[in-house]
């Protein structure tokens, strides 16, 4: 397994690493991680993505992970050792596509079992959990999935995966790769109000709570609780700290992530679904800390009995850690704690998301926000 890390790329300096990666016969696949605040162009990047003979698949992100920094700037290359099938799903935010057909087509007479899928979405699209269902419908959970949503904290749609097609947006992309894993998710955010019904969403806004304004009963709880005032902030800026939770049979509350005002409407990364009932969440550093720890136990309880290193230089797994931005963002110098709470002595790269995506091999495939996922890759084919 080949990691390179490019710091402050441009798109030429970005094209030519790739070329170079995908030149290396041992490599099967690549996974491509970069950031948003780099100059990066898909009138560039294109001809080198589409010229690749191997599989691509990867995203920009508001930030990246390398080892045990946070980056803002910079791209990891990552030539993987596993085949890979991969797919684009185009039109993550048209209401009549037909997701399921697509993956069918593709995936549904592959041996899937014990493989792990990566899944890397546009995360300003509005039809993601249309996505995730369609996955959960045609494949279930004989593979396991890892990824998340690319984008910009600018909130502004524009092309951030990288794919075989090229730097597109609004899409997903998919890579089947032929590696066992071992993935944990959790988040730590607790409940801080009574049970809400969404009496009117669509798609990824919520419109109303109990047959009121979304935001009017939003803003009097997070107010209360938080002594301060969407008055004299940003919305974001206090909304990132009261997420929204939705409870789950036997699982942790799955957590949506309000990031944009819209009159009294809420528009969150992902889709909420009218008639379901959600909780205003907090949390604080150590209960956020707490989360990631346990991402990381559950991961590690999946891991096979096997040594980690086959020697000092060759690794024979690999850490692929999944946050949200919005973690980041609350936590501020304090997310170095968090990072160090999923260190386990395996090589670590991974990204700062607009959502999650993961199961863990026996519960209901999610589309996750302010949420850990820590994924163990492991370095042999079956």
């Amino acid at each position: 397994m080949q990691i390179h890390f490019l710091d402050a790329p441009d798109s030429n300096t970005l094209g030519k690493l790739i070329q170079q990666v995908a030149d290396q016969q041992e490599v099967k696949s690549l996974l491509i991680l970069a950031c948003d605040a780099d100059p990066l162009h898909a009138a560039t990047l294109d001809p080198v993505l589409r010229a690749c003979p191997k599989p691509i698949f990867g995203g920009i992100f508001p930030q990246i992970l390398h080892g045990p920094n946070a980056m803002a700037s910079g791209a990891l290359v990552v030539g993987l050792p596993w085949q890979a099938e991969s797919r684009v799903i185009q039109g993550l935010s048209d209401p009549n596509a037909d997701y399921f057909e697509s993956i069918l087509s593709h995936f549904g007479s592959m041996d899937t079992a014990e493989q792990t899928m990566f899944v890397f979405v546009d995360g300003l699209s509005t039809r993601i959990t249309g996505l995730i269902d369609a996955l959960f419908n045609c494949l279930g959970l004989l593979p396991k999935y890892i990824g998340g949503g690319a984008g910009s904290l600018s909130f502004q749609q524009r092309p951030c995966l990288f794919t075989n097609l090229g730097l597109i947006q609004d899409a997903a992309v998919l890579g089947l790769v032929n590696t066992h894993s071992s993935i944990g998710v959790a988040h730590g955010w607790t409940p801080i109000s009574d049970a809400f019904k969404v009496t009117e969403a669509d798609r990824n806004t919520v419109i109303s709570l109990n047959w009121q304004p979304a935001f009017e009963v939003y803003k009097k709880i997070v107010e209360a609780h938080s002594g301060r005032s969407f008055s004299k902030e940003p919305f974001f800026e206090l909304a990132k700290s009261y997420p929204l939770g939705f409870a789950k049979l036997d699982a942790e509350m799955i957590v949506r992530d309000p990031i944009i005002l819209d009159g009294t409407r809420m528009v969150c990364v992902g889709e909420v679904a009218e008639g379901s009932h959600m909780h205003i969440l907090n949390g604080n550093l150590d209960s956020l800390v707490a989360g990631a720890a346990h991402a990381r136990e559950l991961a590690d309880a999946g891991m096979p009995h096997e040594p980690r290193r086959n020697s000092e230089t060759a690794p024979t797994s690999l850490m692929f850690f999944v946050d949200c931005i919005s973690r980041v963002l609350y936590l501020e110098k304090e997310f170095q704690q968090e990072l160090k709470a999923v260190e386990m002595g395996l090589p670590m790269i991974g990204a700062l998301t607009l959502g999650e995506i993961a199961n863990t091999g026996d519960a209901y495939l999610e589309f996750y926000n302010k949420t850990s996922v820590v994924g163990i890759l492991h370095d042999h084919n079956r």
